[in-house]
Parts: C-alpha cells; sequence; structure tokens
C-alpha cells in the first residue's frame, strides 16, 4: 500500500483554467522525491490535495490507500505535513513556542505529550535559543525552521515541502538539506519536495517527478531524469551545473565519470586529474 497515490488527479480553478491535468503519483515508505518544475507547473497545487487543502476536479488522492473524506481528514492532517514555501503563511503564535505546539494541542494531546514533541522538535531543527522569541521578528531562514518545527511536533509520516530552500541563504540551504536527509532513515519520514533549483535536487531526492502545465510530464531516478535535456528544456528547467560539467568534459574526450552530486562530482575530477604516482 502506498502512503500517497494520485489517480487521474484534475484540478481547475473557479475561472475553469486547468491546474493539474490527469496527474499519476505514488509515494512510498521513506521515499524522498522531488517534484521539479518551472514556476505555474502545478507542484504547490499538486501538494495542497495531500492533506486535503485542495478537493479534486477529478480523479483520487488516496492516503495508505483511502480517499480523503470528512470523517478522515483531521487523521490525514496529522499524518501529512506540509511547509509552504512562505512561512509566514503557517507561522501566527505570539511566541516560537507556541507556534510549535499549536498542532499537537489541536491534537487534544495532554500537556506533557505537547511540551515532550515541542522540546523535540525545536530541538531536532536547532532552534531551542528561539523558543521565547516573536516569530514575525525572526529571519527569513529561521521563520522557515519554526514552521519545520511545528509540522515536526504533529509526528507526520509523510513531509511535504514547497519551495523549501525559498529565502535560505547558503548556510541555510546546508543545514535544510542535511537536516531533511535524516528524516526517512532515522525517523521513517517520506520527504517530498518540489523546486526549480534543480541544483539541490541529487542531494535531497532519490525519485523525481517532472511537471510541466499542470502534467507528470517525466518520472525517474536522479540519473535518468537529468540525462535527458529535451525533456528538462522542454519543462523549462536546466540540467544542473555539476552533471552539465562533467558531460562537457566527457564530450571533448576526458575520460570521467558522470557525478551528480558534489561528493560525486569530487570523486570524478579526482579519478580524472589526480597525478599518477
Amino acid at each position: 500500500m502506498h502512503l500517497i497515490e494520485a489517480r487521474d488527479l484534475c484540478y481547475s480553478y473557479r475561472n475553469d483554467i486547468a491546474a493539474l491535468r490527469d496527474v499519476n503519483f505514488i509515494a512510498g515508505r521513506k521515499s524522498r522525491i522531488a517534484v521539479i518544475g518551472a514556476n505555474g507547473a502545478g507542484k504547490s497545487t499538486l501538494f495542497k490535495h495531500f492533506n486535503g487543502i485542495l478537493k479534486p476536479t477529478s480523479g483520487d488522492v488516496l492516503i495508505r490507500g483511502e480517499p480523503i473524506t470528512r470523517k478522515n481528514i483531521r487523521e490525514v492532517r496529522k499524518f501529512v505535513g506540509i511547509v509552504f514555501q512562505n512561512p509566514d503563511d503557517q507561522i501566527f503564535s505570539p511566541t516560537v513556542e507556541q507556534d510549535v505546539a499549536f498542532g499537537p494541542t489541536n491534537l487534544g494531546l495532554d500537556e506533557n505529550t505537547v511540551g515532550h514533541r515541542v522540546d523535540e522538535a525545536l530541538r531536532l531543527v536547532g532552534i531551542e535559543d528561539l523558543r521565547e522569541r516573536v516569530p514575525h521578528h525572526l529571519s527569513g531562514g529561521e521563520k522557515k525552521r519554526v514552521a519545520i518545527a511545528g509540522v515536526i511536533a504533529m509526528e507526520p509520516q509523510v513531509m511535504v515541502m514547497d519551495e523549501p530552500t525559498a529565502g535560505l541563504d547558503p548556510q541555510g540551504v546546508s543545514d535544510l538539506i542535511s537536516f531533511v536527509n535524516t528524516l526517512p532513515e532515522k525517523y521513517g519520514i517520506t520527504v517530498l519536495l518540489s523546486t526549480h533549483h534543480l541544483d539541490i535536487v541529487p542531494e535531497m531526492a532519490d525519485f523525481i517527478y517532472v511537471m510541466d502545465r499542470g502534467s507528470i510530464v517525466g518520472k525517474g531516478t536522479v540519473n535518468e531524469i537529468f540525462m535527458q535535456d529535451d525533456l528538462l528544456r522542454r519543462s523549462r528547467l536546466e540540467v544542473p551545473a555539476l552533471p552539465r560539467l562533467i558531460r562537457s568534459l566527457r564530450a571533448h574526450g576526458i575520460d570521467i565519470p558522470l557525478g551528480f552530486t558534489y561528493e560525486e562530482a569530487e570523486r570524478a575530477f579526482l579519478a580524472a586529474f589526480r597525478e599518477k604516482p
């Protein structure tokens, strides 16, 4: 049974503009999945269906094999947590601690359980020192961490992150990647993320869906997708810098293995250019 499945999912806004067209999507346990596409491709609209924020115009969204209904919407939103692109869309409490506690409190948990979850979420995201701060006085990166902590405190099985690196500085991006990559194996959380910045995808995902104008136009592993220049070009995307550079060197006759992450590229360059004894 899949954790999340979309079957022939279609969605149109009130002006009858089709935002999603016959989308089929699967997410399994402990997965790291990236949904890539240019702005307006439909990534955010798709994600909002995964915990019932939007309802399909046609087709189905199944959570653990069951459709989303009024009866199970509370459980669905506990099971699937969403971190929005703009953290201001989900941060509203007077202090960071109260904001992170909001979700668990609304689940009806006792005070001790809520306190434990808040402490653990703040620790995991590295913002224990911000506990008493006013969220709207924080930096963009700090707000993003607060939003993530609020979702973590709900103990979801799926974390959906819409453009997670938006507004972060390079160190913030690096910290986010390191944190997110602990979630599947260490905590059993499936991670779904959307982005149009492809350089981070090999660091954060094992499988990719490519979206363009509301449709899934490609899917596969990182290697499979990033070898399809025509697909990415048609989808208004560009191959990340590292594999593009390595492929250029190979085209000029330099024997170098293809790499997609920084570590893979580093090993490839060292193997190709290290002086022989």
